[in-house]
């Protein structure tokens, strides 16, 4: 019988620091300072809101991977309850040594402690480990998340609406064209 090296525990302040490094690809981009304090108000967030929590897996005594887990609903209009896995991570090193699976257990329990129908998550589009990973555990796709700055949508919108701006002439070619087809249809009716 083998003994399992995976140990899961709640986030503690003092994880702060390593979950920063773990997840500064997600994090709010700044220095590590500003990373590690956006992390130590995201672990007190969690451990005060019942509806929340990270949980950090750790392999033989060492930090090897961790999970945010939050109880919401499926979608604003859609009120089933289901759990987000938001980043579940695991630092290269330990991969494929059962630490990504106790994660996910570790969700799937979660959410049937707290009654959640579904369990959702979302993995970056180009990682495709990770996107296999979730494959085999069910997860399919649902939707597809897309993002960008405000600025960026904005200048889109203004360059979208501009060109119809810029051609006056295009609704005129449009009310001729209409003409045209009305006076060919009376021309057929009169024969």
């Amino acid at each position: 019988m083998s003994r399992s090296l995976v140990h899961l525990r709640e986030a503690e302040p003092g994880d702060a620091a390593r979950l920063a490094g773990l997840w500064s690809d997600v994090l709010r981009r700044g220095d590590a300072d500003d990373q590690h304090a956006d992390m130590t108000r995201i672990i007190g967030r969690a451990g005060a809101d019942p509806d929340q929590c990270i949980v950090v897996a750790e392999y033989d005594g060492a930090v090897a991977g961790a999970v945010h887990l939050r109880l919401t609903t499926v979608t604003p209009l859609n009120l089933d309850l289901s759990v987000q896995v938001m980043s579940p991570t695991v630092l290269p090193d330990y991969r494929r040594h059962g630490v990504g699976r106790a994660l996910m257990e570790a969700a799937v329990t979660w959410a049937e402690e707290r009654g959640a129908g579904h369990v959702m998550t979302a993995a970056t589009a180009g990682s495709r480990d990770a996107n296999r990973f979730l494959a085999r555990l069910a997860l399919g796709p649902r939707a597809t998340l897309r993002m960008a700055p405000t600025t960026a949508v904005r200048a889109k919108l203004a360059a979208r609406r501009t060109p119809a701006a810029r051609a006056p002439g295009r609704q005129l070619t449009q009310v001729l064209a209409v003409r045209r087809s009305l006076r060919r249809s009376e021309a057929q009716t009169t024969r």
